[in-house]
C-alpha cells in the first residue's frame, strides 16, 4: 500500500468512527476486526510449533550444508563482544537453527506480538533461543530496550534480528538493530541463506525460503560492521543503508553459489 493509499484508508476508517483495529475492503466497505477464534489460537501456539520443529530438524538433517565466510563468525565469538546476527525475515526459518548451534552461550531474538509471532516464538524457544515479543509496528522500541538489557546483563549473550520484520517491506533494513548494536557495544554480523532447491512462499511478503530434502543449502556470513556507541542522525542512517546494501549483495552471492533463481528482486521496491 502506498502513501496515498494508506492516508485514504485511515480517512475512510475515521470517517465512520472505525477503531484502528478495522480493516477496509477492496470495495470500500469497513470490516471490524474479529479476533482468531480457539481453535486457531491452539492451533497456532501449540500444534504449528511443534510440527514446524520436527519439520525444520528432519530437514536439516537431509540437507547438504555449505558455509562460507564462517572466519567472520569464529572471529565476532572470539572477540569477546556481543555479536549481532542480521538476516531477511524469509530466511529465519532456515538460519535459526544454524545459529543456536553455534558455540554461544545465550541468544536473544524478538518475535511480533501477533498470533503468526506466537507460533514462531514457541519454535524458538523449542530451539533454545530466549525471546523478546515486540515488531516494528507494536512494542517494537521496548522490545530492543529489553534485549539490550538482556545482552548487557548476560556476560557471553549475543542477539539476532529480522532487519525487515515483522511487515517489511522485503529487504528494506530498520533502525532498531543499528541501535542494538549501538547500545551493547557490539557490531552486526550479516549472514543469509539459499538453497539449490528449495520452496518459495510466493504470496508472503517476504517470499519465505524452505530448502527441500537434500538440498544443497549454501550459508554465507559477510563482513562484520562495526557501529559506534555514538551516532548522528547522518551516520545513523549511513550504517542503516549499508547494512542494507550488504544484505543484499550477500544474498545475491548466496543464490550464486546454490544456484538459485528468483523473479522477484531480494528488496522490494
Amino acid at each position: 500500500m502506498d502513501a496515498g493509499a494508506g492516508t485514504r484508508h485511515r480517512e475512510a476508517l475515521n470517517a465512520v468512527g472505525a477503531t484502528p483495529s478495522a480493516t477496509l475492503s477492496k470495495s470500500g466497505r469497513v470490516r471490524a476486526y474479529r479476533p482468531p477464534g480457539w481453535i486457531k489460537c491452539t492451533l497456532m501456539r501449540h500444534i504449528v510449533p511443534e510440527l514446524a520443529f520436527v519439520l525444520l530438524r528432519t530437514l536439516r538433517l537431509s540437507w547438504r550444508i555449505r558455509e562460507t565466510g564462517r572466519v567472520h563468525y569464529d572471529r565476532a565469538v572470539r572477540s569477546g563482544r556481543a555479536p549481532v546476527i542480521a538476516f531477511l525475515h524469509g530466511r529465519a526459518f532456515m538460519l535459526l537453527d544454524t545459529i543456536r548451534d553455534r558455540p554461544r552461550r545465550c541468544w536473544f531474538s524478538m518475535c511480533s506480538p501477533s498470533l503468526d509471532g506466537a507460533a514462531m516464538a514457541r519454535l524458538e524457544e523449542k530451539l533454545g533461543f530466549n525471546v523478546v515479543r515486540g515488531s516494528s509496528g507494536t512494542g517494537g522500541l521496548q522490545a530492543i530496550v529489553d534485549i539490550i538489557r538482556c545482552v548487557r546483563d548476560r556476560p557471553g549473550a549475543g542477539a539476532c534480528l529480522a532487519v525487515d520484520g515483522s511487515r517489511g517491506p522485503r529487504g528494506h533494513v530498520q533502525g532498531g538493530i543499528i541501535c542494538l548494536a549501538q547500545r551493547t557495544g557490539g557490531f552486526v554480523l550479516p549472514v543469509t541463506v539459499s538453497a539449490s532447491s528449495a520452496w518459495t512462499f510466493r504470496k508472503a511478503w517476504d517470499r519465505t525460503l524452505i530448502a527441500k530434502p537434500f538440498a544443497r543449502v549454501e550459508v554465507v556470513f559477510g563482513d562484520p560492521l562495526e557501529v559506534p556507541a555514538k551516532l548522528k542522525s547522518p551516520e545513523f542512517e549511513r550504517l542503516r543503508s549499508e547494512l542494507e546494501l550488504r544484505l543484499v549483495a550477500l544474498q545475491d552471492r548466496a543464490d550464486a553459489l546454490s544456484g538459485r533463481g528468483d523473479t522477484e528482486p531480494v528488496r522490494a521496491p
